[in-house]
């Protein structure tokens, strides 16, 4: 992979700032939901870069690919707890979702694109 480093990829970049917006939005959630549903989208969003990170360092595009995956798992399961949050609690996640969607379409890019340069490489 040509990319030296995972801060260079857009995609983890967007990530890391759909982390910061995570963490203001569970601060406006309920008391009752610090623990529960706060965390969750915490330990979710942080998913997301960190998978990103560790499959590139891992050096093989098959570790990337992989690890992506994951990410982009990580990826769905917040965007559906974005939209618990939007129809429990009726607050304006519009833009986390937005933030989210595109992270989830350069993820499955880079998926693609590292299973089409895979399939180069065994010819």
């Amino acid at each position: 992979m040509a990319t030296h480093s995972y801060k260079e990829l857009i995609v983890w970049q967007k990530s890391m700032d759909l982390v910061y917006k995570i963490c203001g939005l569970a601060r406006q959630l309920p008391e009752y939901e610090k623990f529960a549903l706060a965390d969750q989208i915490r330990r979710s969003s942080v998913s997301i870069p960190s998978n990103i990170a560790e499959g590139q360092k891992r050096f093989s595009n098959n570790e990337l690919k992989h690890f992506c995956s994951i990410a982009l798992g990580s990826a769905a399961e917040l965007e559906t707890q974005l939209l618990i949050i939007d129809r429990n609690y009726y607050i304006d996640v519009t833009d986390e979702l937005n933030t989210c969607s595109d992270i989830s379409k350069l993820l499955t890019a880079l998926i693609k694109s590292l299973s089409i340069h895979s399939l180069e490489s065994k010819n």
